[in-house]
């Protein structure tokens, strides 16, 4: 299952990799009040980046267990 899981990631991260280099190409992008112009590769690696690190924060707050209330272990 750990072969499994890691030949998955690294198909993901080449298919990844082929869209960013496929596009180059300069594109205005606002952000909230302000316009930036930038490569579409970039922005799509930003986006990548922030979906990955809020899927990393809540998949740890959901897996985060639940704490025991300590008045249930006292006597």
């Amino acid at each position: 299952m750990k072969k499994v899981k890691i030949i998955l990631i690294i198909v993901i991260s080449i298919l990844a990799l082929i869209i960013f280099l496929q596009n180059t190409e300069a594109v205005e992008t606002k952000l909230l009040f302000i316009t930036v112009t930038m490569s579409r590769a970039l922005l799509l690696i930003l986006t990548f980046g922030v979906g990955f690190a809020t899927g990393l924060i809540t998949m740890s707050y959901v897996s985060r267990k639940p704490k025991k209330a300590k008045a249930d272990n006292v006597e």
